[in-house]
C-alpha cells in the first residue's frame, strides 16, 4: 500500500501494466510473494505463479471437503 500512495493520479491499470509497473510497486509485490510463499511452505525458488495458484486451490478444495 506505501508502494501505491507514491502515485496518486496513476489508474489501477497503469499501476499494475507489467511493462510500465513502478520499480518500487514491484520491488513490494514481489516481497509480499515472497512472505506468503514461506508462510505456505512453498520453495520460492521452484514455484510459479500457476503451480503457486494450482496448490492453493488444492488445499481450498482440501478444507472445503472436509466440511
Amino acid at each position: 500500500m506505501d508502494a501505491r500512495v507514491l502515485y496518486p493520479d496513476a489508474s489501477l491499470a497503469d499501476l499494475y501494466d507489467e511493462t510500465a509497473m513502478p520499480p518500487e510497486l514491484r520491488k513490494a509485490h514481489q516481497q509480499n510473494d515472497k512472505a506468503v510463499m514461506q508462510a505456505y511452505g512453498f520453495s520460492i525458488k521452484d514455484m510459479t505463479e500457476s503451480k503457486c495458484v494450482a496448490e492453493l486451490m488444492r488445499m481450498y478444495q482440501k478444507i472445503i471437503s472436509n466440511t
